[in-house]
């Protein structure tokens, strides 16, 4: 931000839809500080950062799109405890959901990413896809932007009790992925068990 203004806050968000790791709810507020700071306008801040939002987006769309349904069904096959049945479902959640999932998705830690990547797949028509890309986008980015432009020097402030958030998301996360694999550890106990009878 430094050295190339509203446009490198725009390029760290674009590297954060691409390694989430990088957390947004830093980088944003600290774009609003910098605004408030007369480093570039609260405009451009708003401006720039929806766009690397939506930049890093259409790539990992294009990723689920050159992956296709074929490569992400031989890909589940092989993963343990995942049946092509769950691609299935999958699918026909999305077919009924993915409007709004790519929506609210980018204001969700973790899913901000990776809704990219199953409306690739299913090729949701791309008019479609950045269009409801850049309105999630465009609100989630005006909150931290705007917290930060207000809170100056006390951006930081925002990132403390949005951790909370964040780790809120990955606890349910992590909780779903050991109640998902736990019951089809026993399912599958229970099938061996039928089979031996």
């Amino acid at each position: 931000m430094d050295s190339l203004g509203a446009i490198g806050a725009g390029a760290a968000i674009a590297l954060e839809n691409l390694f989430p790791p990088l957390p947004s709810e830093v980088i944003l507020p600290l774009a609003g500080f910098a605004a408030s700071q007369g480093k570039f306008s609260l405009l451009s801040a708003l401006l720039w950062t929806t766009v690397g939002s939506v930049v890093g987006a259409l790539a990992l769309y294009w990723v689920g799109a050159l992956l296709g349904r074929d490569r992400t069904v031989a890909i589940a096959a092989r993963l343990p405890l995942v049946k092509t049945a769950d691609i299935e479902k999958t699918e026909n959640w999305f077919a009924r959901h993915g409007t709004k999932a790519v929506f609210f998705g980018r204001m969700i830690p973790i899913f901000r990413s990776m809704i990219s990547i199953p409306a690739g797949i299913e090729r949701m028509p791309l008019p479609v896809f950045l269009g409801l890309t850049t309105l999630g986008s465009l609100l989630w980015n005006s909150v931290f932007v705007l917290l930060g432009y207000a809170l100056g020097s006390r951006w930081h402030e925002v990132t403390d009790v949005v951790g909370l958030y964040s780790k809120a998301v990955l606890g349910v996360v992590a909780l779903a992925v050991v109640v998902f694999v736990v019951a089809r550890i026993r399912k599958a106990g229970r099938g061996s068990h039928r089979a031996r009878n």
